[in-house]
């Protein structure tokens, strides 16, 4: 009778094996759809001013912040310039716009615009 039993918990886990195999593959496309969205979601997005427009589809934009001296303690305005896709064309010198975070365009553009905050008078 031992060995009747045997073979039947085999069975059963090979049935079930079988089930759990297919179901990730159903699960998958959703699972790495959400792994995108939380990729998007954790992009860096600045706010900056528009320095030249020259450029065809690229704008440079001049991120400025404030650092406090590590000895002296006075504060420090440091300048960091983005290189930025526009796609359209459609910002101006002295602009504030929204950039974010994307993949490589170019040698040096890795961010996109987002939005034009305020325009330049």
């Amino acid at each position: 009778m031992e060995e009747q039993q045997a073979p039947a918990p085999q069975e059963e886990v090979t049935t079930p094996a079988a089930a759990i195999t297919e179901q990730p593959t159903a699960a998958a496309p959703a699972a790495s759809e959400a792994g995108s969205a939380s990729e998007r979601n954790a992009r860096k997005e600045r706010i900056g001013r528009v320095t030249s427009n020259k450029m065809q589809k690229t704008i440079t934009v001049a991120i400025d912040r404030k650092v406090k001296h590590p000895l002296y303690h006075k504060f420090q305005n440091k300048t960091k310039k983005l290189t930025v896709h526009d796609e359209n064309n459609a910002c101006g010198i002295g602009d504030i716009v929204r950039v974010m975070e994307t993949r490589p365009l170019s040698k040096n553009k890795r961010w996109r615009l987002v939005e034009i905050i305020e325009k330049a008078k």
